[in-house]
Protein backbone atom coordinates (compact mmCIF):
# COMPACT_ATOMS: atom_id res chain seq x y z
CA UNK A 1 0.00 0.00 0.00
CA UNK A 2 1.36 3.58 -1.22
CA UNK A 3 2.22 5.80 2.14
CA UNK A 4 0.63 9.20 1.34
CA UNK A 5 0.90 12.45 2.80
CA UNK A 6 4.58 12.38 4.56
CA UNK A 7 7.20 14.14 4.91
CA UNK A 8 9.54 12.79 1.68
CA UNK A 9 13.30 14.37 2.67
CA UNK A 10 11.84 12.62 6.39
CA UNK A 11 10.79 9.47 5.09
CA UNK A 12 14.38 8.82 2.82
CA UNK A 13 16.28 9.45 5.63
CA UNK A 14 14.70 6.87 7.64
CA UNK A 15 15.05 4.07 4.37
CA UNK A 16 18.42 5.65 4.55
CA UNK A 17 19.27 4.76 7.79
CA UNK A 18 18.27 1.42 7.90
CA UNK A 19 19.82 0.76 4.78
CA UNK A 20 23.07 1.58 6.18
CA UNK A 21 22.55 -0.09 9.39
CA UNK A 22 21.70 -3.15 7.14
CA UNK A 23 24.53 -2.62 4.51
CA UNK A 24 27.46 -3.06 7.80
CA UNK A 25 25.39 -6.40 8.25
CA UNK A 26 25.12 -7.78 4.93
CA UNK A 27 28.85 -6.90 4.07
CA UNK A 28 29.93 -9.83 6.53
CA UNK A 29 27.07 -11.93 5.50
CA UNK A 30 28.31 -15.59 4.73
CA UNK A 31 27.73 -16.76 1.23
CA UNK A 32 25.78 -19.66 2.70
CA UNK A 33 22.65 -17.42 4.34
CA UNK A 34 22.84 -15.03 1.10
CA UNK A 35 22.23 -18.07 -1.27
CA UNK A 36 19.20 -19.31 1.35
CA UNK A 37 17.61 -15.96 1.24
CA UNK A 38 17.69 -15.82 -2.63
CA UNK A 39 16.52 -19.90 -3.02
CA UNK A 40 13.57 -18.50 -0.12
CA UNK A 41 12.64 -15.20 -2.70
CA UNK A 42 12.13 -17.99 -6.04
CA UNK A 43 10.02 -20.33 -3.34
CA UNK A 44 8.21 -18.20 -2.50
CA UNK A 45 7.51 -16.47 -5.85
CA UNK A 46 6.61 -19.77 -6.99
CA UNK A 47 4.07 -20.13 -4.03
CA UNK A 48 2.57 -16.77 -4.35
CA UNK A 49 2.57 -16.67 -8.09
CA UNK A 50 -1.37 -15.99 -7.67
CA UNK A 51 -0.82 -12.91 -5.86
CA UNK A 52 1.75 -11.65 -7.76
CA UNK A 53 -0.57 -11.50 -10.58
CA UNK A 54 -2.99 -9.74 -8.37
CA UNK A 55 -1.39 -7.05 -7.90
CA UNK A 56 -0.08 -7.09 -11.23
CA UNK A 57 -3.34 -6.75 -12.74
CA UNK A 58 -3.74 -3.57 -10.53
CA UNK A 59 -0.90 -2.10 -12.53
CA UNK A 60 -1.82 -3.29 -15.84
CA UNK A 61 -5.55 -1.99 -15.70
CA UNK A 62 -4.19 1.34 -14.21
CA UNK A 63 -2.06 1.08 -17.47
CA UNK A 64 -5.15 0.57 -20.04
CA UNK A 65 -7.04 3.25 -18.23
CA UNK A 66 -4.05 5.61 -18.85
CA UNK A 67 -4.20 5.04 -22.56
CA UNK A 68 -0.41 3.21 -22.87
CA UNK A 69 -0.20 1.21 -25.86
CA UNK A 70 0.41 -2.79 -25.94
CA UNK A 71 3.91 -2.38 -25.96
CA UNK A 72 4.12 -0.53 -22.71
CA UNK A 73 1.74 -3.23 -20.57
CA UNK A 74 3.36 -6.31 -22.03
CA UNK A 75 6.47 -4.72 -20.32
CA UNK A 76 4.70 -4.36 -16.81
CA UNK A 77 3.42 -7.56 -17.13
CA UNK A 78 4.19 -10.85 -14.73
CA UNK A 79 2.58 -13.63 -16.62
CA UNK A 80 4.08 -17.27 -15.98
CA UNK A 81 6.87 -17.23 -18.25
CA UNK A 82 8.49 -13.99 -16.58
CA UNK A 83 7.91 -15.25 -12.61
CA UNK A 84 9.39 -18.65 -14.00
CA UNK A 85 12.82 -15.93 -15.22
CA UNK A 86 12.33 -14.50 -11.75
CA UNK A 87 12.82 -17.78 -10.44
CA UNK A 88 15.71 -18.93 -12.78
CA UNK A 89 17.41 -15.60 -12.64
CA UNK A 90 17.69 -15.48 -8.72
CA UNK A 91 18.53 -19.55 -8.59
CA UNK A 92 21.42 -18.88 -10.79
CA UNK A 93 22.81 -15.82 -8.73
CA UNK A 94 22.69 -18.37 -6.09
CA UNK A 95 24.72 -20.17 -7.68
CA UNK A 96 27.40 -17.72 -8.78
CA UNK A 97 30.88 -18.06 -6.85
CA UNK A 98 30.49 -15.07 -4.18
CA UNK A 99 33.27 -11.90 -4.91
CA UNK A 100 32.70 -10.78 -1.37
CA UNK A 101 36.58 -11.38 0.21
CA UNK A 102 38.20 -12.73 -2.46
CA UNK A 103 41.73 -11.42 -2.17
CA UNK A 104 44.11 -11.06 -5.49
CA UNK A 105 47.20 -9.65 -6.46
CA UNK A 106 49.15 -10.83 -3.58
CA UNK A 107 52.88 -10.42 -3.22
CA UNK A 108 56.13 -9.50 -1.24
CA UNK A 109 57.62 -6.23 -1.16
CA UNK A 110 61.41 -5.92 -0.19
CA UNK A 111 60.42 -4.61 2.69
CA UNK A 112 59.17 -8.29 3.89
CA UNK A 113 55.17 -7.01 3.56
CA UNK A 114 52.69 -8.90 1.37
CA UNK A 115 50.51 -6.64 -0.18
CA UNK A 116 46.87 -7.61 -2.02
CA UNK A 117 43.55 -6.40 -2.64
CA UNK A 118 40.33 -7.67 -1.60
CA UNK A 119 36.84 -7.42 -3.19
CA UNK A 120 34.31 -5.69 -1.11
CA UNK A 121 30.51 -4.33 -1.63
CA UNK A 122 29.71 -0.95 -1.94
CA UNK A 123 27.63 -0.27 0.59
CA UNK A 124 24.22 1.26 -0.17
CA UNK A 125 22.80 0.84 -3.93
CA UNK A 126 19.81 2.79 -4.86
CA UNK A 127 17.94 1.71 -8.24
CA UNK A 128 15.50 3.77 -9.81
CA UNK A 129 13.97 2.19 -12.78
CA UNK A 130 10.47 2.22 -15.23
CA UNK A 131 8.09 -0.19 -16.20
CA UNK A 132 9.57 -3.66 -16.21
CA UNK A 133 9.01 -5.25 -12.66
CA UNK A 134 11.41 -8.25 -13.20
CA UNK A 135 13.83 -5.15 -12.31
CA UNK A 136 12.98 -5.50 -8.45
CA UNK A 137 14.28 -9.16 -8.17
CA UNK A 138 17.22 -8.99 -10.67
CA UNK A 139 18.24 -5.91 -8.75
CA UNK A 140 17.34 -7.42 -5.53
CA UNK A 141 19.19 -10.76 -6.03
CA UNK A 142 22.35 -9.16 -6.96
CA UNK A 143 22.66 -6.74 -4.09
CA UNK A 144 22.23 -9.63 -1.86
CA UNK A 145 25.09 -11.75 -3.36
CA UNK A 146 27.10 -8.84 -3.72
CA UNK A 147 26.63 -8.04 -0.27
CA UNK A 148 25.11 -4.83 -0.34
CA UNK A 149 21.87 -3.02 0.91
CA UNK A 150 19.70 -1.80 -1.49
CA UNK A 151 17.01 0.87 -1.85
CA UNK A 152 14.73 0.45 -5.26
CA UNK A 153 12.50 3.01 -6.31
CA UNK A 154 10.55 1.43 -9.40
CA UNK A 155 7.78 3.71 -11.59
CA UNK A 156 4.81 4.26 -10.41
CA UNK A 157 2.89 2.78 -13.56
CA UNK A 158 4.50 -0.72 -11.80
CA UNK A 159 4.53 -0.18 -8.22
CA UNK A 160 1.57 -3.06 -6.80
CA UNK A 161 3.75 -5.04 -8.67
CA UNK A 162 7.27 -3.87 -7.50
CA UNK A 163 5.80 -3.81 -3.52
CA UNK A 164 4.65 -7.34 -3.63
CA UNK A 165 8.15 -8.23 -5.25
CA UNK A 166 9.72 -6.98 -2.41
CA UNK A 167 7.80 -8.00 0.54
CA UNK A 168 8.68 -11.83 -0.93
CA UNK A 169 12.61 -10.70 -0.54
CA UNK A 170 12.24 -8.92 2.48
CA UNK A 171 10.54 -12.34 3.63
CA UNK A 172 13.73 -14.53 1.86
CA UNK A 173 15.99 -12.29 3.48
CA UNK A 174 14.40 -12.80 7.13
CA UNK A 175 13.85 -16.38 6.78
CA UNK A 176 17.95 -16.77 6.11
CA UNK A 177 18.70 -14.49 9.57
CA UNK A 178 19.36 -11.64 7.24
CA UNK A 179 18.10 -7.72 7.66
CA UNK A 180 15.09 -7.26 6.17
CA UNK A 181 16.20 -3.56 5.34
CA UNK A 182 19.05 -5.01 3.57
CA UNK A 183 16.37 -4.13 0.55
CA UNK A 184 13.58 -1.79 0.59
CA UNK A 185 11.33 -0.29 -1.81
CA UNK A 186 9.88 3.11 -1.39
CA UNK A 187 6.67 3.30 -0.46
CA UNK A 188 5.28 6.39 -1.94
CA UNK A 189 5.40 7.36 -5.65
CA UNK A 190 5.86 11.01 -5.54
CA UNK A 191 8.78 11.92 -7.54
CA UNK A 192 10.44 14.13 -4.62
CA UNK A 193 11.32 10.67 -3.19
CA UNK A 194 13.72 10.06 -6.20
CA UNK A 195 15.55 13.78 -5.79
CA UNK A 196 15.73 12.83 -2.19
CA UNK A 197 17.13 9.92 -2.81
CA UNK A 198 19.65 10.54 -5.55
CA UNK A 199 21.07 13.59 -3.25
CA UNK A 200 21.68 11.95 -0.11
CA UNK A 201 25.55 10.45 -0.08
CA UNK A 202 25.45 10.25 3.64
CA UNK A 203 23.12 7.07 3.06
CA UNK A 204 23.65 6.25 -0.55
CA UNK A 205 27.07 5.21 -1.97
CA UNK A 206 26.06 4.45 -6.05
CA UNK A 207 22.75 5.37 -7.94
CA UNK A 208 22.05 2.51 -10.81
CA UNK A 209 19.33 4.38 -13.19
CA UNK A 210 17.34 2.15 -15.78
CA UNK A 211 14.81 3.69 -17.90
CA UNK A 212 14.60 5.90 -20.25
CA UNK A 213 16.78 9.06 -21.55
CA UNK A 214 15.41 11.64 -19.55
CA UNK A 215 15.22 9.77 -16.27
CA UNK A 216 18.85 9.39 -16.68
CA UNK A 217 19.85 12.48 -17.66
CA UNK A 218 17.95 14.01 -14.82
CA UNK A 219 19.29 11.80 -12.26
CA UNK A 220 22.94 12.12 -14.37
CA UNK A 221 22.51 16.23 -13.82
CA UNK A 222 21.16 16.41 -9.98
CA UNK A 223 22.41 13.87 -8.70
CA UNK A 224 25.17 14.19 -5.54
CA UNK A 225 25.61 10.63 -5.69
CA UNK A 226 28.19 8.27 -7.68
CA UNK A 227 26.10 7.17 -11.16
CA UNK A 228 26.23 4.19 -12.83
CA UNK A 229 24.77 4.59 -16.09
CA UNK A 230 24.43 4.59 -19.86
CA UNK A 231 22.14 7.02 -22.19
CA UNK A 232 21.67 5.19 -25.53
CA UNK A 233 22.25 2.27 -27.32
CA UNK A 234 22.78 3.36 -30.70
CA UNK A 235 24.21 -0.33 -31.45
CA UNK A 236 26.52 -1.20 -34.76
CA UNK A 237 27.38 -4.21 -36.77
CA UNK A 238 29.34 -4.15 -39.83
CA UNK A 239 29.59 -6.30 -42.32
CA UNK A 240 33.09 -6.66 -43.87
CA UNK A 241 33.79 -7.46 -47.47
CA UNK A 242 35.37 -11.13 -46.21
CA UNK A 243 32.75 -11.95 -44.03
CA UNK A 244 30.98 -15.07 -44.61
CA UNK A 245 27.45 -13.97 -46.12
CA UNK A 246 25.34 -16.51 -44.76
CA UNK A 247 26.78 -15.59 -41.10
CA UNK A 248 26.36 -12.14 -41.24
CA UNK A 249 22.33 -12.65 -42.71
CA UNK A 250 21.95 -14.21 -39.63
CA UNK A 251 23.76 -12.16 -37.24
CA UNK A 252 21.78 -8.69 -38.49
CA UNK A 253 18.45 -10.22 -39.05
CA UNK A 254 18.42 -11.56 -35.11
CA UNK A 255 20.56 -8.19 -33.83
CA UNK A 256 17.52 -6.07 -35.43
CA UNK A 257 14.29 -8.10 -34.85
CA UNK A 258 15.04 -10.70 -32.38
CA UNK A 259 13.10 -7.48 -30.05
CA UNK A 260 12.91 -4.08 -30.62
CA UNK A 261 13.01 -2.50 -27.19
CA UNK A 262 16.29 -3.41 -25.45
CA UNK A 263 18.89 -1.31 -25.53
CA UNK A 264 21.59 -3.80 -27.29
CA UNK A 265 19.16 -4.17 -30.75
CA UNK A 266 21.07 -2.79 -33.75
CA UNK A 267 20.13 0.54 -34.42
CA UNK A 268 22.84 1.17 -37.42
CA UNK A 269 24.15 -1.64 -40.19
CA UNK A 270 27.24 -0.81 -41.91
CA UNK A 271 27.76 -2.63 -44.89
CA UNK A 272 31.42 -3.02 -46.72
CA UNK A 273 30.89 -1.15 -50.20
CA UNK A 274 32.49 -4.46 -52.00
CA UNK A 275 29.48 -7.04 -50.76
CA UNK A 276 27.04 -4.80 -50.78
CA UNK A 277 24.95 -5.62 -53.88
CA UNK A 278 24.78 -9.42 -52.42
CA UNK A 279 24.29 -8.55 -48.91
CA UNK A 280 21.71 -5.63 -48.77
CA UNK A 281 18.57 -7.66 -51.14
CA UNK A 282 19.02 -10.31 -49.13
CA UNK A 283 18.70 -8.64 -45.86
CA UNK A 284 16.43 -5.99 -46.84
CA UNK A 285 13.66 -8.70 -47.77
CA UNK A 286 14.05 -10.30 -44.82
CA UNK A 287 13.40 -7.04 -42.74
CA UNK A 288 10.58 -6.26 -45.16
CA UNK A 289 8.99 -9.37 -44.30
CA UNK A 290 8.75 -8.09 -40.76
CA UNK A 291 7.74 -4.91 -41.00
CA UNK A 292 11.14 -3.02 -40.49
CA UNK A 293 11.12 0.47 -41.57
CA UNK A 294 14.63 0.85 -43.92
CA UNK A 295 16.46 4.52 -43.75
CA UNK A 296 19.30 4.84 -46.15
CA UNK A 297 22.13 6.57 -47.73
CA UNK A 298 21.94 6.66 -51.34
CA UNK A 299 24.23 3.97 -52.29
CA UNK A 300 22.08 1.98 -50.02
CA UNK A 301 18.60 3.24 -51.51
CA UNK A 302 19.95 2.42 -55.03
CA UNK A 303 20.73 -1.28 -54.40
CA UNK A 304 17.33 -1.78 -52.46
CA UNK A 305 15.33 0.12 -54.91
CA UNK A 306 16.74 -1.94 -57.64
CA UNK A 307 15.33 -4.99 -55.27
CA UNK A 308 11.54 -3.10 -55.19
CA UNK A 309 12.59 -2.61 -51.80
CA UNK A 310 11.38 0.26 -49.99
CA UNK A 311 13.93 2.42 -47.79
CA UNK A 312 13.93 6.16 -47.29
CA UNK A 313 16.39 8.64 -46.81
CA UNK A 314 18.27 8.27 -43.62
CA UNK A 315 19.30 12.06 -42.25
CA UNK A 316 22.12 12.95 -39.99
CA UNK A 317 19.74 12.50 -36.89
CA UNK A 318 18.92 8.63 -37.94
CA UNK A 319 22.73 7.92 -37.62
CA UNK A 320 22.57 8.68 -34.13
CA UNK A 321 19.00 7.64 -32.95
CA UNK A 322 17.99 4.69 -30.81
CA UNK A 323 14.95 3.80 -32.74
CA UNK A 324 13.76 0.83 -30.10
CA UNK A 325 11.69 -0.15 -32.50
CA UNK A 326 11.22 -1.78 -36.28
CA UNK A 327 13.51 0.85 -38.21
CA UNK A 328 16.91 0.33 -38.77
CA UNK A 329 19.59 2.46 -40.46
CA UNK A 330 21.95 1.39 -43.28
CA UNK A 331 25.15 2.81 -44.80
CA UNK A 332 27.40 1.81 -47.20
CA UNK A 333 31.18 2.07 -46.21
CA UNK A 334 34.62 1.30 -47.63
CA UNK A 335 36.02 -0.72 -45.17
CA UNK A 336 36.66 -1.16 -41.52
CA UNK A 337 38.15 2.20 -40.92
CA UNK A 338 35.24 3.99 -42.56
CA UNK A 339 33.24 1.77 -39.93
CA UNK A 340 35.35 2.56 -37.12
CA UNK A 341 35.10 6.32 -37.87
CA UNK A 342 31.41 5.90 -38.07
CA UNK A 343 31.07 4.31 -34.68
CA UNK A 344 33.37 6.83 -33.20
CA UNK A 345 30.99 9.88 -34.57
CA UNK A 346 27.54 8.28 -34.16
CA UNK A 347 27.43 5.80 -30.97
CA UNK A 348 26.58 5.62 -28.04
CA UNK A 349 29.55 3.62 -26.96
CA UNK A 350 27.52 0.74 -25.84
CA UNK A 351 27.45 -2.36 -28.12
CA UNK A 352 28.69 -2.97 -31.73
CA UNK A 353 29.90 -5.88 -33.57
CA UNK A 354 31.76 -6.98 -36.63
CA UNK A 355 31.60 -9.94 -38.84
CA UNK A 356 34.58 -10.93 -40.93
CA UNK A 357 36.58 -14.11 -41.64
CA UNK A 358 39.79 -11.90 -41.33
CA UNK A 359 41.38 -11.87 -38.40
CA UNK A 360 43.58 -8.99 -38.40
CA UNK A 361 40.47 -6.93 -39.46
CA UNK A 362 38.57 -8.34 -36.71
CA UNK A 363 41.17 -7.38 -33.95
CA UNK A 364 41.15 -4.13 -35.14
CA UNK A 365 37.54 -3.75 -34.43
CA UNK A 366 38.29 -4.83 -30.95
CA UNK A 367 41.02 -2.42 -30.79
CA UNK A 368 39.70 0.60 -31.86
CA UNK A 369 35.98 0.52 -31.18
CA UNK A 370 35.81 2.42 -27.90
CA UNK A 371 32.53 0.69 -26.58
CA UNK A 372 31.68 -1.02 -23.52
CA UNK A 373 31.35 -4.55 -25.20
CA UNK A 374 33.26 -5.04 -28.94
CA UNK A 375 31.70 -8.35 -30.54
CA UNK A 376 32.43 -10.64 -33.51
CA UNK A 377 30.71 -12.51 -35.26
CA UNK A 378 27.99 -12.60 -33.04
CA UNK A 379 24.90 -10.32 -32.45
CA UNK A 380 24.46 -7.32 -30.42
CA UNK A 381 22.12 -9.26 -28.53
CA UNK A 382 24.29 -11.39 -26.60
CA UNK A 383 25.12 -7.70 -24.58
CA UNK A 384 23.43 -8.10 -21.12
CA UNK A 385 24.32 -10.10 -17.83
CA UNK A 386 22.61 -12.84 -18.43
CA UNK A 387 24.12 -13.65 -21.72
CA UNK A 388 27.70 -13.07 -20.22
CA UNK A 389 26.91 -15.42 -17.38
CA UNK A 390 26.74 -12.58 -14.70
CA UNK A 391 23.43 -13.72 -13.18
CA UNK A 392 21.63 -11.24 -14.06
CA UNK A 393 22.81 -7.78 -14.67
CA UNK A 394 21.74 -4.36 -12.30
CA UNK A 395 21.88 -2.22 -15.70
CA UNK A 396 24.79 -1.30 -18.65
CA UNK A 397 27.22 1.04 -17.85
CA UNK A 398 28.95 3.03 -20.75
CA UNK A 399 31.56 4.93 -18.13
CA UNK A 400 34.95 3.87 -17.79
CA UNK A 401 35.74 4.49 -14.19
CA UNK A 402 34.29 1.46 -11.84
CA UNK A 403 32.38 -0.52 -14.18
CA UNK A 404 32.05 -0.96 -17.49
CA UNK A 405 29.17 -3.33 -19.73
CA UNK A 406 26.86 -5.24 -17.95
CA UNK A 407 27.08 -4.45 -14.11
CA UNK A 408 26.85 -7.80 -12.54
CA UNK A 409 28.21 -8.79 -8.86
CA UNK A 410 31.91 -7.63 -9.55
CA UNK A 411 30.55 -4.20 -10.59
CA UNK A 412 28.79 -4.08 -7.27
CA UNK A 413 31.97 -4.40 -5.53
CA UNK A 414 35.01 -2.60 -5.08
CA UNK A 415 38.72 -2.99 -4.33
CA UNK A 416 40.74 -2.07 -1.33
CA UNK A 417 44.27 -2.56 -0.37
CA UNK A 418 45.11 -5.55 2.04
CA UNK A 419 48.69 -5.34 3.94
CA UNK A 420 49.85 -8.66 5.55
CA UNK A 421 52.98 -8.20 7.78
CA UNK A 422 55.24 -10.07 10.36
CA UNK A 423 56.25 -7.49 12.23
CA UNK A 424 57.81 -5.02 9.98
CA UNK A 425 58.13 -1.29 10.68
CA UNK A 426 59.16 1.51 7.99
CA UNK A 427 62.81 2.84 8.01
Amino acid sequence: MEIESIDIPAYVSDVGRRARAASRDMARAGTAAKNRALAATAEAIARDADRLVEANERDLAAARAAGHDAAFVDRLALGPAVLASMREGLLQVASLPDPVGEISNLRFRPTGIQVGQMRVPLGVIGIVYESRPNVTIDAAALCIKSGNATILRGGSEAFHSNQALAALVREGLRSAGLPEDAVQAIETTDRAAVGALIASPQWVDVIVPRGGRSLIERISREARVPVLKHLDGVCHVYVDDEADLDQAIRICDNAKTQRYSPCNTMETLLVANRIADRLLPALGRIYADKGVELRGDERTRAILSAQGIACSVATEEDWRTEYLAPILAIRVVEGVGEAIDHIAAYGSQHTDAIVTTNHVRAMRFLREVDSASVMINASTRFADGFEYGLGAEIGISTDKLHARGPVGLEGLTSLKYVVFGHGEVRG
